[in-house]
């Protein structure tokens, strides 16, 4: 039975408990066994793996795992922007730790008035389709993610789902009308941001047209984009500047 909530920490790379290592690691030390170029994975791989463009989410976002790490991401990011803070003036990632949403917030998981495991789907989906934005990802690359995947063992249900959404078409007004409330709203485009790191113009239009359906003030997408920044870090590397 596919477990929403693992399969987010999955997407992440967080912590498998009772090991120290995780999903991302565990895959990447088999690709590299087999010698093969996980750079060359494809989009969805780059999520998986934490290819992409060589950046990854780092330190307690990690600990905390998938859905309160996106959920306090985006209390953050919305706690500063309602502070009328400057997107440039968050801390250093070093420097601050990343708490999960309080409990009595719509952030909060507990909150989602469609329930947290398909609210997490939601989240999933997001990540995926950011993923798909470059809009490169043809029947060769999907056999490498496929593989790519079995080697990460994150299980058979939860290869399908991902394979099957892979292949769907990009549907903004479903992935839209999945965000119930607007705390919901925001930690939709976090799990996008995260996803990402918009270095073409295809993945920051994507992120742009996200941001205009869910109607969200650039303000806020700014202090969106601030926050991801600084929790996450060139893979093997110290957190970056925001």
């Amino acid at each position: 039975m596919l477990d929403p909530k693992k399969l987010l920490d999955d997407l992440l790379g967080s912590q498998i408990p009772g090991t120290g290592s995780t999903v991302r690691d565990k895959a990447g030390q088999a690709v590299q066994m087999a010698k093969d170029n996980p750079l060359a994975a494809g989009a969805l791989a780059a999520v998986l793996l934490g290819t992409g463009t060589g950046r990854q989410v780092t330190g307690t976002a990690i600990k905390l795992g998938g859905l309160a790490a996106i959920g306090g991401l985006a209390y953050k990011a919305y706690q500063n922007y309602k502070a009328g803070k400057a997107p440039d003036q968050a801390p250093p990632a070093s420097e601050t730790e990343l708490l999960p949403p309080p409990a009595d917030t719509a952030f909060h998981p507990s909150q989602a008035p469609q329930g947290e495991a398909e609210f997490t789907l939601t989240l999933v989906r997001a990540m995926i389709s950011a993923a798909k934005a470059d809009g490169h990802v043809d029947e060769e690359e999907r056999k490498k993610i496929a593989d790519k995947l079995k080697l990460a063992g994150i299980g058979v249900e939860a290869e399908k789902f991902l394979l099957a959404e892979l292949e769907s078409p990009l549907d903004l007004d479903t992935l839209v009308a999945g965000a119930k409330t607007d705390a919901q709203k925001l930690e939709l485009y976090t799990a996008s941001r995260l996803t990402i790191d918009p270095d073409t113009r295809a993945e920051r239009g994507y992120l742009d047209l996200l941001a205009g359906r869910l109607g969200l003030p650039d303000a806020l997408v700014d202090h969106v984009e601030a926050t991801v920044s600084a929790a996450k870090v060139p893979a093997g590397g110290a957190p970056s500047s925001p």
